[in-house]
């Protein structure tokens, strides 16, 4: 599995809007092939950036979605650029371990 980390820095008085924008997306990303989970975690205290996490079955499926004319889309209406505190950055990681519950 490929996991992709994006770091977003949002200004106060801009994450209403920031979650806004994610609850009332297009939806493509669940169409894409090899895609299995998006996570959009809100930081647990002021300062820190948002991040949204998505999970892919391999990092050709990933590079996919980036190159497909549906992630054009979702990224063509951006927030100003105001609404972010700093750069934000992006981590992508291999899975080598995954434990869940009820996992033995």
């Amino acid at each position: 599995m490929f996991i992709v980390a994006n770091r977003v820095p949002v200004a106060a008085g801009f994450t209403e809007q920031f979650e806004t924008r994610f609850r009332n997306r297009a939806g493509q990303i669940e169409k894409q092939p090899g895609f299995v989970r998006m996570q959009v975690l809100k930081p647990a205290k002021p300062g820190l950036p948002y991040v949204v996490m998505t999970s892919w079955k391999d990092r050709a499926a990933f590079e996919a979605w980036v190159g497909s004319e549906d992630f054009r889309a979702a990224h063509a209406d951006p927030m100003p650029k105001e609404a972010f505190n700093g750069e934000g950055g992006i981590e992508m990681h291999e899975v080598i371990i995954t434990t869940e519950e009820g996992m033995s």
